[in-house]
């Protein structure tokens, strides 16, 4: 082989390996049981706002996303296991979180609220004494309620999927939830089974449970990944490609102040 010759084949391994390194796999880990963010159509394809926005992500980093199931309680564990590369599944940038693993910039930011029965009279914690509250275990909703429904004489009852919750409150086992305002819309209030449902009390944005919004979790120390992953949410917020898929399932701006 002549020096050109060698010169051509090394270009095309490059560009081959570069296609290759583009074109990688992304692991995303989801918990599909979180409708309107992450659900499953009828087919039993994932689907849902967070979903959207993890393919358009993938979309502008040139690779391609393959969904994780991971029940959600197990979420870091299985991301510090390299079981995924990433968490796109409305994971709450905390602090706490924060020490073990790294996020990118937030892609949404929404409320939490408390349903119960409509009529419940509610004007702080202490007025639910004696109900069972269930919440989604290892959620931000769980710490809310443990720090402030619990010491007020509410019986918290975790679960490992939040579909869980609604059924339970369905079968008379619970007498309500705490949980991401849109997501208990669409998954509970706004169907047949939750129409004599509502929320009580304000809107939950503490800091010190809920953190700085929802952003896509990573390892510590992809210092690369998040950079790409940070453009990549820059970008489709900037093309329309972001107001687009929010349209899809909300009549407001997910993205939040």
């Amino acid at each position: 082989m002549t020096p050109k010759m060698l010169s051509m084949a090394l270009i095309a391994a490059s560009s081959a390996f570069a296609f290759t390194a583009q074109a990688a796999d992304l692991k995303v880990a989801i918990d599909p049981t979180y409708e309107p963010f992450t659900f499953k159509t009828a087919d039993g394809k994932p689907t849902g706002f967070d979903v959207d926005i993890a393919n358009a992500i993938c979309a502008e980093m040139k690779r391609n996303c393959v969904f994780v199931e991971q029940v959600w309680d197990s979420m870091i564990p299985g991301l510090q296991a390299r079981k995924y590369d990433v968490v796109v599944s409305s994971l709450s940038i905390t602090e706490e979180r924060k020490r073990v693993i790294d996020f990118s910039d937030r892609y949404y930011k929404t409320p939490s609220a408390i349903v119960v029965k409509k009529g419940t009279a509610y004007a702080n914690p202490a007025s639910l004494k004696g109900k069972r509250i269930g919440v989604l275990k290892g959620s931000t909703q769980e710490k809310w309620a443990m720090g402030e429904l619990k010491p007020a004489g509410v019986t918290v009852v975790p679960y490992e999927a939040q579909d869980q919750v609604y059924l339970d409150i369905k079968a008379g086992r619970l007498d309500g939830t705490v949980a991401d305002k849109v997501e208990v819309h669409g998954g509970f209030l706004r169907k047949p089974e939750g129409k004599d449902y509502g929320y009580v009390g304000a809107d939950q944005y503490e800091t010190k449970y809920y953190g700085d919004g929802i952003g896509i979790g990573m390892r510590k120390g992809q210092k690369d990944l998040k950079e790409q992953v940070n453009k990549a949410i820059k970008t489709i917020r900037s093309n329309g490609t972001y107001n687009t898929i929010a349209k899809k399932y909300f009549d407001f701006d997910p993205y939040g102040n």
